[in-house]
């Protein structure tokens, strides 16, 4: 447990996380909405701190990234804890298992060792991943900050729903990131994911705008995202506003946590997008889960 940054202090001992874009107001003895910073006498806790709940040496191809250090490996770490709570989540116990027990679980890890770790098993970079980095910010920056030193490379899989607080105290240490580009508008981002769709697309473009390698992952969900406007939203997106060289990596879903009861997504399907894309004039683009 450590006391977070990017909070203001309220009348009545609440307090105001700016963490990411939902910018919780928490009362006293509650937590926010990701469940792992809790107000405790009126100051703000990230409780998930030094506690990894998964550590793994991972193809960077698996994060994926295709264009970034390719065929290398990568020292990839989390906490439990997610800002979002997308339904079809693919990492479901550890980014939201704990928001009903309220346990932090995780292994006491310190930046330090990550960075030796890493070192140790000749990774060239350290992955945040798995869940949401923006949740464990403390321990992912002090984490970075000496990775840089170390000359590592500092990548985040990320849905890109960190405030701009948070963006800017990342971006002089963040080398790559895979966003995902989940649904084409905020009604179904609120629906299905509980979040907003602008902030993460003007996040798309700053990393962009300020050098970050910027890979993009959209998982394909039937009657979500699916239909050809919703692909044409996003491929359009990057094309425009970011560029067409940026990798689209199109994702097959499989029925997982809320939403078992829907089929996987048709090949045909993918197949669609993947040629959308290629109209629209995409470079690079991959299907994967398939």
């Amino acid at each position: 447990m450590k006391e977070a940054i990017l909070y203001e202090k309220r009348e009545g001992k609440k307090v105001r996380c700016h963490v990411c874009n939902h910018g919780c107001l928490i009362n006293e003895g509650q937590r926010g909405l990701c469940a792992v910073r809790e107000n405790i006498s009126g100051q703000l806790y990230a409780l998930n701190y030094g506690k990894a709940i998964a550590v793994s040496l991972d193809p960077i191809e698996k994060k994926p990234l295709y264009h970034f250090l390719p065929k290398s490996l990568t020292y990839s770490f989390a906490t439990v804890g997610c800002n979002l709570r997308c339904r079809w989540c693919q990492n479901w116990q550890i980014s939201q298992d704990h928001k009903a027990g309220l346990k932090i679980s995780g292994e006491s890890i310190s930046p330090k060792k990550h960075v030796e770790n890493a070192l140790a098993y000749q990774c060239p970079s350290i992955s945040y991943t798995y869940t949401e980095p923006t949740i464990f910010i403390e321990y992912a920056l002090e984490t970075m900050k000496l990775a840089k030193k170390a000359g590592l490379k500092n990548i985040w899989v990320t849905n890109g729903y960190m405030s701009e607080e948070t963006l800017k105290l990342i971006l002089p240490y963040l080398d790559a990131a895979n966003i995902d580009f989940k649904a084409a508008t905020t009604a179904k981002y609120q629906k299905y994911c509980g979040a907003k769709l602008e902030p993460i697309l003007k996040n798309m473009q700053t990393m962009h705008q300020k050098g970050v390698h910027l890979e993009v992952t959209s998982l394909i969900v039937p009657r979500i995202n699916s239909e050809r406007k919703d692909l044409e939203f996003m491929v359009n997106f990057i094309v425009k506003k970011l560029d067409p060289a940026v990798p689209w990596h199109i994702s097959r879903f499989f029925p997982n946590w809320q939403m078992k009861d829907v089929s996987a997504t048709p090949l045909e399907t993918l197949e669609k997008a993947r040629q959308i894309g290629q109209k629209a004039g995409l470079k690079h683009i991959y299907i994967g889960n398939v």
